[in-house]
């Protein structure tokens, strides 16, 4: 029996891509504009970091969230936006001899200053980065307590958290956040496959982060790079929803640089190939529990 399967499409992230690939955009116009594209090619939500317009550097400036929230409500007030909530959480150490010398470009703050502008501007979705992880020779640090913080900011808020998990450990810290009462049941889960000492993108670490997720779960998956519409397709296959963008891969094939929308229109081929069908965005406002747009506002 087929069945519909939800599209996001990760716009922009906080890397080096846009220094790779000149499609990967940078100002709030061009963040917009590209969420607005993947609308129409399928995508029922976007997940959107910011950048620096002048640089192209990550940035976590409210008034440029502001810009490109306000500029995708003036078109499609009904698509769902998801702001990261990731950002302000990289602690980098010094040498082996000096370790707590930390340089001075470390971005890292505290619980709420990193969703401050979640909290003010009040998106649909916004992501929820669960527990600590190694990238590269950075680490994504937080803790429980600042978790169970950022929680309940957000569930006061009434912004929906999508809890991204980076390896097994993370799902078992959710469901102790579950089981507070500090995240909603069923929980939206977004399972990061292929970040470099996380969870691998094979249908090996796929299975093993599923499996131990709350029975009621709505869950997406993405695979980092090359492995990004090969996890896709597993996750059609394996009863979940799908995420695609510039975010996390960067080419359409070897060689072939993408663009959002061009990963969307494939993420869609790739669901209606398996004899399922793309969802639209009020059947996932339905499906993620997010308030319906009314006609006319």
């Amino acid at each position: 029996m087929s069945r519909e399967v939800m599209i996001t499409c990760a716009l922009t992230g906080s890397g080096d891509g846009h220094k790779k690939n000149p499609s990967v955009p940078v100002t709030p116009k061009q963040i917009a504009e590209d969420a607005l594209r993947a609308a129409k090619a399928g995508a029922a939500a976007v997940h959107a970091h910011v950048r620096e317009p002048d640089t192209g550097e990550p940035s976590r400036r409210r008034e440029l969230y502001r810009e490109v929230l306000e500029r995708i409500r003036e078109v499609d007030d009904s698509l769902i936006v998801n702001l990261t909530g990731g950002m302000g959480g990289e602690m980098l150490f010094g040498p082996p001899d000096s370790p707590l010398e930390f340089p001075a470009e470390m971005d890292f703050v505290s619980p709420t200053e990193r969703i401050e502008h979640i909290l003010e501007l009040r998106p649909d979705i916004g992501s929820f980065d669960c527990g600590s992880v190694n990238f590269g020779d950075a680490v994504y640090a937080t803790t429980p307590s600042w978790l169970e913080q950022m929680a309940r900011q957000l569930r006061e808020a009434g912004v929906a958290p999508e809890v991204e998990v980076f390896d097994l450990g993370h799902i078992e810290l959710a469901k102790s956040l579950i089981a507070k009462g500090l995240l909603p049941s069923p929980t939206i889960f977004q399972l990061c496959l292929g970040v470099r000492y996380g969870a691998p993108a094979t249908p090996e670490g796929l299975l093993a982060m599923r499996s131990i997720l709350p029975a009621d779960s709505v869950w997406f998956a993405f695979g980092v790079g090359a492995r990004q519409l090969h996890i896709a397709g597993l996750a059609v296959l394996l009863g979940g929803h799908v995420r695609v963008g510039l975010e996390d891969n960067l080419y359409l094939a070897r060689g072939v640089l993408a663009t959002n929308e061009q990963l969307v229109e494939r993420a869609v081929k790739i669901i209606e190939s398996l004899g399922d069908r793309v969802m639209d965005v009020t059947t996932a406002r339905r499906m993620l529990g997010l308030a319906a747009v009314q006609p006319g506002t």
